[in-house]
Order: C-alpha cells, then structure tokens, then sequence
C-alpha cells in the first residue's frame, strides 16, 4: 500500500493540479481519478473525495453520500491493508461536469496552499502502527456518517474538512493534523444532535 502519487510536503497542491488536469475533459468520473493516482494510493483516493465534498458541489443531491460511501470504503481496506484499491462500479462510473469540478477546484485551490504551508512532520508517533489505525478509524467513521447527514446544511462539507485533515496528517506524518480533523469530524457528528436538542427543548 503505497502514496507515491503525490509529494508528501503538498499533497493537496499535487492533488489540485490532477484534478484541475483532469477538469479539461468535458465529463469525469472516479475510474479516471483513481487512475490517474493508480490503484496502490489508498489516502490520495480518501482526500479526492473529502475535498470535493468539502466544496459547494456538496450541495448536488447524493453527492455526499458518494464521496461519504467512497471515504469509509478507502478506509476500510487501509484498516485491513490492502495492496490494491476496489471500489464498486456505481462509485467508480459515478460522472460530472469537468466544467464544474474546476469551479470547485478553484474554490477550494486557496484552502489547499493554506492546509499544505501549514502541515509538516510533527508529534510522528501518532502516526504509525499501531496508533494509525486510529485516525483510519476516523475516516471509515466519517464517511459512513455522510449519507446519514447529508440533509443537515453543511455537516457533509464539515466531515469532509475533518478527513481532508485526517489524511494530510497521514500523509505528512502530522499528529496536529490528526487531532485538528479529529475534532473538525466530531464537531459536525455534533451539529444534529444540538439541533435535536433545540427542538425537544
């Protein structure tokens, strides 16, 4: 299981210049994404989706619970370390706008050299087995969250932040990254559970 497909000093920046790339095309779908990051790089493959869905096409209907489901399922097989990458055919052939995805990409472009100057090697130890498993717990945790949210305003784009953090932590060996998406992620688990408690009170 390997994440060679994208420096680890700016992982966002690397995946902002793919998927800009890829934008040219007049449709994409997640069987060119994965390609073009290859079936051995399971985080770049969890961190498309979350920074997607942290952007406003999180508002498209079923869009969240997409990248939701795809998150948990990247995941999962990290969890369990799989050599190559499986994702069922509706996610995979799942298609948009190359259009709309540079729009995203361009909003989100600004949080991405931010996230990317800010991350750098730190507090390690959270980062390797067996302590790893935990912020991969994390991110199967906040994807299967997403479908379930997705019609609470901004929960979806909220765990999305929380994973975009999860995964540059890995891929920097950052644990203030973990502990920031951490806390990001539950932050929004929180958002439902607050409301409820507004409207029995």
């Amino acid at each position: 299981m390997t994440d060679d497909s994208v420096s680890p000093e700016r992982p966002l920046g690397d995946i902002v210049v793919m998927l800009r790339d890829l934008g040219q095309q007049r449709t994409v779908n997640a069987r060119k994404v994965i390609a073009a990051f290859g079936h051995a790089s399971f985080t770049p493959a969890m961190l498309v989706p979350a920074f997607l869905v942290a952007s406003p096409l999180s508002g498209i209907p079923l869009f969240s619970t997409i990248c939701g489901l795809t998150i948990a399922l990247v995941a999962a097989q990290m969890i369990f370390r799989r050599d190559h990458l499986w994702l069922p055919g509706f996610v995979l052939d799942r298609s948009m706008n190359g259009a709309r995805l540079l729009a995203a990409v361009d909003k989100m472009a600004g949080l991405a050299r931010w996230l990317d100057d800010k991350s750098r090697p730190r507090f390690r130890v959270m980062m390797h087995r067996p302590l790893v498993w935990v912020p991969q717990s994390l991110c199967l945790l906040f994807g299967l969250a997403m479908p379930v949210l997705e019609l609470v305003p901004f929960s979806s784009s909220i765990l999305g932040l929380g994973v975009i953090l999860l995964s540059v932590g890995l891929m920097v060996r950052d644990g203030a990254f973990f502990v920031a998406g951490a806390c990001v992620g539950s932050l929004a688990l929180l958002i439902p559970l607050f409301g409820f408690s507004r409207l029995v009170t």
